[in-house]
């Protein structure tokens, strides 16, 4: 089997796992969160991230893959932007409407093109940009309802944006400059985001919540599906560095919005979820925007493919597939991003989701 072949392989099982987990933890914490009343959404965060790094440390002791160290400044750092742009997404969502919270997360796709072009360099073509407009005006169009705004949540809101797209950038820059992948990657960074979720969760939780997380009764069924929560986070964490690795922070964040288009219509499927036809428009318009996105980035990977074969490419573009090739660039937060967080609007939590 061609290297090319087993590249396009490995990114459709990357994408088909992230999918089936985010969606399956989506309905986990929402049972958890709205029917047992467990809201603590930044704590739950870190105990996902604790027992990710005790999952991969059990593999790792397994010698299912080798521990690769590098450098520490950058591990660190990266760990904790990521764990912050978890609490600011929750945060976010506490002192904003449903509605403002759902615009906050379509405002990552821009914003993370913004910044790749700034500072990287990359290009996006316009039929790509066009193929985003028609995906986030149909993911907005299905999720956006109220937006009322405030100056504090709106400050919120711009600082989780910003970091959740950086944090996104260097999952993918840090997997290329240092040669690491993104098993070795999650394993170093997962303790400093553990940390810094496990410090400041259960004061945010408190205050967005007026819940102490400690005073809650935890029944039987309640723990239950906290394991059930923190097992599925193993594959979402996972499978949230290794979607960005393989493809793009864009890629990533537009197989997000596909998760939220899937939620929807499984919240309405077997959870009787209020649905109308905004909701069916939106998604639709946003599908067709995602098979655009998809279609634009193979067209425009074959071409480059076909054109390296030729002479060595000078400039490196931004084309990366849903299910495509990898061009060289590498896609929590709805933090793993970052995951992103579950909270009102029912999104998928970040330990990237981390969602972000």
């Amino acid at each position: 089997m061609s290297e090319n072949k087993q590249f396009q392989l490995g990114t459709i099982g990357a994408l088909s796992l992230s999918v089936v987990s985010s969606v399956s933890i989506v309905i986990c914490n929402k049972a958890l969160m709205s029917s047992l009343g467990f809201r603590f959404a930044t704590t739950l965060t870190s105990w996902h991230l604790l027992v990710t790094f005790c999952s991969l440390h059990v593999a790792l002791w397994m010698k299912l893959f080798e521990h690769k160290p590098f450098d520490p400044r950058t591990v660190v750092g990266f760990g904790i932007l990521n764990g912050i742009s978890i609490g600011l997404l929750n945060l976010s969502l506490g002192f904003n409407s449903v509605g403002f919270y759902q615009m906050t997360k379509l405002a990552i796709i821009p914003c993370t093109v913004f910044l790749e072009t700034l500072f990287l360099s990359k290009k996006f073509s316009r039929s790509i940009q066009l193929s985003l407009c028609v995906l986030l005006l149909g993911v907005g169009i299905a999720t956006v309802t109220d937006l009322q705004l405030n100056f504090l949540g709106s400050i919120l809101s711009l600082l989780a944006v910003l970091t959740t797209c950086v944090a996104q950038i260097m999952t993918n820059t840090i997997q290329k400059k240092f040669k690491v992948s993104s098993t070795q990657l999650l394993y170093q960074s997962c303790p400093y985001q553990a940390m810094t979720l496990f410090i400041s969760g259960p004061f945010l939780d408190k205050f967005l919540t007026q819940q102490n997380v400690f005073s809650f009764r935890y029944t039987p069924q309640v723990l239950v599906f906290i394991a059930m929560s923190c097992l599925i986070s193993v594959s979402v964490n996972f499978s949230t560095f290794l979607v960005i690795g393989k493809t793009s922070p864009v890629t990533y964040q537009v197989l997000g919005h596909l998760k939220t288009c899937l939620v929807l219509a499984f919240g309405y499927i077997l959870l009787h979820d209020p649905f109308n036809w905004r909701n069916i428009l939106g998604i639709f318009v946003a599908m067709m925007g995602m098979v655009l996105y998809s279609y634009y980035c193979t067209r425009e990977g074959q071409k480059k493919a076909t054109e390296a074969s030729v002479q060595l490419p000078t400039k490196e573009d931004e084309s990366d597939p849903l299910i495509g090739m990898e061009n060289g660039a590498g896609a929590i937060n709805d933090v793993a991003l970052p995951i992103s967080p579950i909270g009102k609007a029912d999104t998928d939590l970040r330990a990237r989701d981390y969602n972000r």
